[in-house]
């Protein structure tokens, strides 16, 4: 099984996001299969599923709490931890990865002082090894945001952030 990576993040959802997703789930508790379709709205609303947001969806659902994670933690559509403002990425694909895609990884880790699957406390980066983004030619390939860094080296990593700070 999967481990699962919980946010060091504290939440702060506003009383704004609160109102829309108990509209939203006013709308849709009655239909069944409703646990989906409110995780969605609720990733829509805050961009991530905190543990705080899933008590919500179950209670108003009248639903388990372990329904709510089983269903969030299953698609790889919804995320538990929140994204920084610059969503850094590094390709992990077979190109990439031979050309040192996990050194690479791993001077994001060391200089952002996160893990994959983690946000700065800031909020500013929030870092994530993907799988092939189809840009093998330009291995190892790392993006930030929709802009893609190729043929990085660990030694252009500080150049790379120093343009997000």
């Amino acid at each position: 099984m999967a481990k699962i990576k919980l946010t060091k993040v504290p939440f702060k959802g506003t009383p704004e996001q609160a109102q829309a997703l108990t509209a939203a789930l006013n709308e849709i508790k009655n239909k069944q299969g409703a646990v989906m379709p409110a995780l969605q709205k609720a990733q829509e609303i805050y961009g991530y599923l905190p543990i705080e947001v899933q008590l919500v969806i179950a209670e108003a659902l009248g639903v388990s709490a372990e329904e709510v994670f089983g269903v969030a933690t299953f698609y790889s559509q919804f995320t538990l931890n929140p994204r920084g403002t610059y969503n850094v990425s590094v390709c992990m694909g077979t190109a990439c990865y031979v050309k040192g895609a996990g050194d690479v990884l791993e001077a994001l880790k060391k200089k952002l002082g996160i893990e994959t699957d983690e946000c700065t406390l800031d909020s500013k980066f929030s870092l994530n090894a993907t799988r092939c983004i189809g840009c093998c030619g330009l291995a190892p390939v790392m993006t930030v945001n929709e802009t893609v860094y190729g043929k990085v080296t660990t030694n252009e990593v500080d150049g790379i952030l120093k343009n997000y700070l």
